[in-house]
């Protein structure tokens, strides 16, 4: 076939550039590369390929599928590579470990959707846990490798307000807000670690209800919101919407708009009744208009961040 002759063709030039992570001896037809002794499989490249693509999408076009293909056979390359010398360090993650990450990966779908997913990519559990503790582990390597030895000082701080100094002018009041969404209707997909879903206005009404009284009582807002809220979008993070600018919110229903501005940061508003359900919200903070000064411990951090986060980026490149 066309696409076989391509895509072969593709991981043998690949392949001559591996030098000494390669045998002197050829590869057999489904051995796509070899690294250290490792040998990487079409069938795993496949089965990669198939965790990466939408099920219910459009079918990748040849040059796409070949380009795809030929990222993960580099990524698998560059993995071993990693995880060997993360192993000759001790670095391996732990079994305690790697459960509670398959757990924190699993829990945004109910049981019934998160085998679907499985079987329609074609992997098992057993594969699901394997790649987490791979990427587990080069994590591992890579934090004391390369994040430990990021260093961001006072004056980098500086200079960059200097040189980006509008970027800190806020030109509208900005709410940064979380929800918990209430439905009256029977969702397709549940995503809240309860697996929990209101199929009427009644008990969606007498939900909401119930969740603002345990806020009320202390229960802590993220946690409600992981366990019970219905929108599929935030409550994995625990409702959180990040910033909405002003300008926004005068697009929204007036009810929303109407209890959010009235509202001080910390505070939680009662069950408000909309169109599409009920929300109950948290305003965690309100940017008004202005410039935020380098003085400002938030814009300090913002940049920290920023900073941070691009030296990491390049350090895993050059590691």
């Amino acid at each position: 076939m066309l696409h076989r002759a391509v895509l072969t063709t593709g991981v043998l030039a690949l392949l001559v550039s591996l030098g000494a992570c390669r045998k002197e001896s050829a590869p057999g037809p489904d051995v796509w590369a070899t690294v250290n002794g490792k040998e990487i499989k079409r069938d795993e490249v496949e089965k990669y390929y198939r965790s990466r693509t939408n099920p219910e999408g459009q079918e990748p076009s040849q040059e796409e599928a070949l380009s795809l293909k030929l990222n993960i056979i580099d990524e698998l390359i560059n993995n071993e590579i990693l995880l060997e010398r993360a192993k000759k360090m001790g670095l391996e993650a732990g079994d305690g470990e790697v459960e509670d990450k398959f757990t924190e990966f699993k829990s945004p779908y109910t049981e019934d959707e998160f085998q679907r997913q499985l079987k329609e990519r074609g992997v098992s559990v057993d594969d699901l846990k394997r790649d987490l503790r791979r990427q587990l582990t080069i994590q591992k390597l890579i934090n004391r490798e390369v994040v430990a030895k990021v260093s961001i000082t006072d004056q980098d701080v500086t200079d960059f307000y200097n040189q980006n100094r509008a970027q800190f002018n806020v030109v509208e009041s900005q709410y940064r807000v979380s929800q918990i969404v209430i439905t009256p209707r029977k969702d397709p997909q549940v995503r809240n670690r309860k697996n929990d879903d209101a199929t009427t206005d009644a008990e969606a009404r007498r939900k909401a209800s119930a969740l603002f009284a345990q806020i009320q009582e202390g229960a802590d807002f993220a946690t409600v919101a992981m366990d019970y809220s219905e929108d599929p979008s935030t409550s994995a993070n625990g409702g959180d919407l990040g910033y909405i600018p002003e300008s926004a919110l005068n697009q929204t229903d007036p009810a929303l708009k109407k209890t959010l501005t009235s509202m001080k940061p910390g505070e939680v508003s009662p069950v408000v009744a909309l169109r599409d359900g009920y929300r109950i919200l948290k305003l965690i903070a309100r940017e008004s208009p202005g410039q935020r000064e380098l003085s400002d411990p938030k814009v300090q951090q913002s940049i920290r961040d920023a900073l941070r986060n691009r030296k990491e980026q390049l350090l895993r490149s050059a590691y």
